[in-house]
This record gives C-alpha cells, sequence and structure tokens, in this order.
C-alpha cells in the first residue's frame, strides 16, 4: 500500500498554526501505524481495538479541548478537528469512540458538573483508565430527545433511574455512563452512573454491518441508584444534552473529511495503476470527471471545517452552522465512498481495499448525532424562522 497522501488542492495548511499542523501529523503517524494495520481484521471479527486506548489518551486524544488542569490537553477548536479527521481516515467507529469520550462525556462534566465531579472524572477519562458513554437516544426517540421515556425521581439523599437507551456507542465497555433523564417535573437531568451500580447492564449490540469496529450497546436502568453528588448540578433541560452533541457533531464534521481523503486517496492510486484498455483507467474522461467531483467536494469541505474552528473558538459556532458542516460533509463523504467503490470494480468489496468499510461505517455517521434530514430542517429553520418539523 503506497503512503497516504492528501488532497490539499486550495493549500489548506497554509491556514494551519504549527500547533495544529503537528498535532495532525501526530495522529496521522498512530492512525498509519497503529490503526491501519489491524483494522481491517477487527472490522472483520466485529470487535472494537481497545489495547489502543491507553496509547490514545496518552497522546491526547481523549478529551484534547477539556483544560490541562483537569487532565486534557487544552487544544483549540481545528486542532481537534484534525484530530477526529486523522481518526476517521483510520475508521469512523475509531473517532467515534474518541469523540464520545470527549465530547459527550467529558464535555459535560466540564461545562456543567461541580468542582469535585470534574476533579474526580476527568483526569480519569482523560488518560483513558475510565471509558465513558452517553445515555440520551432511547429505542423510540432519536430525532425527538425530548420524549425521552427514563425517568429520575428523588429518594432522599439519592436519585432512583429507571429506563432504557439504545445505540450507546461504548456502552458495555464502559466503566461510567452519563444518562439522561426526566424528572417528575418533566425536567431533563444528567447523571453520573458507575457501571457497577445495582440495576445498571449495558448488552453489546451485535450483528452490524456498519461501525464494526465500535461497541455499541442498550443501556438498561432498572431502579438504579444515584446519589445526589452523581447528579450534574448545572443540567437542567434538554439544552444541556443537546449543547453536548453540538460539540460531537462539530467533530463529526471533521471527521467525514478523513473518510473522504482515505478513499480518495485509495481511489486516486488504483486508477493511476490499473490498466483499462492499454492504458490507466485514470486516464479515461469519466474517472477524471468521478475524480474531480471528489477533489472539488473534499475542498469544499475542508473549507467549510476550517471556516466552522475558526467561529467556534470565537464563541460563533451556533448549532445551525455545525448542523450545516455536519450535513454537508458526512453526504459528500457517502457519495465519495460510494463513487470510489464504483472506480474500484470488485476489488471495492474486499477488505484489501479501505474504500467498502468507509462506505458501510459512513452510512451510519449519516443517521446517527442528527439524521441528514433533521441537519436540513434545522438550516431551514435558521434561514427562514419558520420551524418545520414542529
Amino acid at each position: 500500500m503506497q503512503p497516504f497522501q492528501e488532497l490539499d488542492y486550495y493549500a489548506l495548511d497554509d491556514l494551519l498554526t504549527e500547533e495544529e499542523r503537528m498535532v495532525r501529523e501526530q495522529v496521522r503517524s498512530f492512525v498509519d501505524e497503529r490503526v491501519l494495520p489491524i483494522v481491517a481484521a477487527h472490522w472483520e471479527a466485529g470487535t472494537y481495538p481497545g489495547e489502543l486506548n491507553l496509547e490514545m489518551a496518552r497522546l491526547g486524544m481523549f478529551g484534547p479541548a477539556i483544560p490541562e488542569q483537569y487532565g486534557g490537553a487544552g487544544l483549540g477548536a481545528v486542532a481537534y478537528g484534525l484530530i477526529c479527521q486523522e481518526l476517521e481516515r483510520g475508521d469512523s467507529g475509531i473517532r467515534s469512540s474518541a469523540s464520545v469520550q470527549g465530547s459527550l462525556v467529558m464535555y459535560p462534566i466540564h461545562a456543567y458538573g461541580s468542582e469535585e465531579q470534574k476533579r474526580a472524572w476527568l483526569p480519569r477519562l482523560a488518560s483513558g483508565e475510565v471509558i465513558g458513554c452517553f445515555g440520551l437516544t432511547e429505542p423510540d426517540f432519536g430525532s425527538n430527545p425530548g420524549g425521552m421515556r427514563t425517568r429520575c425521581r428523588r429518594s432522599g439523599a439519592e436519585w432512583i433511574l429507571d429506563g432504557r437507551k439504545m445505540w450507546i456507542t461504548n456502552g458495555t465497555s464502559a466503566g461510567l455512563a452519563l444518562v439522561w433523564a426526566k424528572d417528575e417535573q418533566d425536567v431533563v437531568r444528567g447523571f453520573l452512573v458507575e457501571a457497577d451500580r445495582k440495576g445498571f447492564s449495558a448488552p453489546e449490540t451485535r450483528h452490524k454491518w456498519s461501525f464494526r469496529c465500535s461497541v455499541t450497546s442498550e443501556l438498561v436502568l432498572e431502579g438504579v441508584r444515584v446519589p445526589e453528588s452523581g447528579r450534574l448540578p448545572e443540567a437542567q433541560g434538554l439544552k444541556a444534552p443537546l449543547s453536548c452533541l453540538t460539540q460531537a457533531r462539530y467533530g463529526i464534521a471533521w471527521g467525514a473529511i478523513g473518510a473522504a481523503q482515505a478513499c480518495f486517496d485509495e481511489v486516486r492510486n488504483y486508477t493511476l495503476q490499473r490498466q483499462v484498455f492499454d492504458k490507466p483507467l485514470a486516464g479515461f474522461q469519466l474517472t477524471q470527471e468521478k475524480l474531480a467531483d471528489m477533489a472539488t467536494e473534499i475542498t469544499k469541505a475542508q473549507l467549510l471545517a476550517w471556516r466552522l474552528g475558526q467561529l467556534k473558538e470565537r464563541g460563533q459556532a451556533t448549532p445551525a452552522r455545525v448542523s450545516m458542516a455536519k450535513r454537508n460533509n458526512v453526504h459528500m463523504a457517502l457519495q465519495i465512498a460510494r463513487s470510489a467503490r464504483g472506480l474500484l470494480g470488485a476489488n471495492g468489496i474486499t477488505l484489501e481495499y479501505h474504500t467498502g468499510r468507509h462506505l458501510c461505517n459512513l452510512e451510519t455517521v449519516l443517521t446517527y448525532e442528527g439524521t441528514h434530514e433533521i441537519h436540513t430542517l434545522t438550516i431551514g429553520e435558521a434561514v427562514t424562522g419558520i420551524p418545520a418539523y414542529r
């Protein structure tokens, strides 16, 4: 396999700081040396390479935007995006695991937790000592999380949680679950639930044809007792969990570029080498049209993500702006994966090539953290002022 060659058609590298380029190269080397040699075997077996967790933590991939005083790397938004881009160039499931750890578990603890909760959990999560998961989606409530049926009620100095969550990344392997539930006044609250609490279980979801290098689980809570110290004191209402999703969606917008880059690089090399009618497949007009379209769409996505990163660092990355980047970039990556798979011909369905694996994974990325349709309506409301989904 030839070394990866990034497409940088508009010289975006010039827009990055030295630190951002250094972070990208560090993660790129990790993916090339530690992920790509093993990912096909794990994908075929349907297993997550958990042996990588401590190394990912050591390299600052768990909670990279969390302040250093709590064990994070204290990186900016663009550097975090580049981490996601490179991890997803390896595999969407591996990027998702790191994204859940940082954006969906560490972020809400930092944003809504007490000082005691931050000091107790964030360093352990950053070091990989503890793996976390985020329990919001339910079997009957995905795009409408406000309809959740998981309940919490006070019982003296404790809270009692009952309900089920579904499609939870890291669930079965997590030592800590951040669970969202409605209280008796229908106010959404967040809880830190240790996996060894009585009544808590996390059976793994099997037989997936997408995200096979990712632990996907159901969370079952049957009378789980959590002390008041386990409640996130600043999280009240649906705005809190939705703000976590905004953080994760930002990372996905960058991650999708990595998957698209992997497919483009692979199919460009393939078509340059593949001989058809006595000349390279890349020498035909229809092939060049497809490659030109891919290069254009990746470049547009890079510009969109970079600008969003700049806005995020200024505190101006609104949920609707994040929706545009997630919606565009994931759709772009999926279309590139489909086109690349076609150019690879029969070779495209084998794990000797990475494109088919990315294609399957991106079908999930298109749906999770807000479906393509929901993000469409979010943007529609932003530009018209009319909420079409209510």
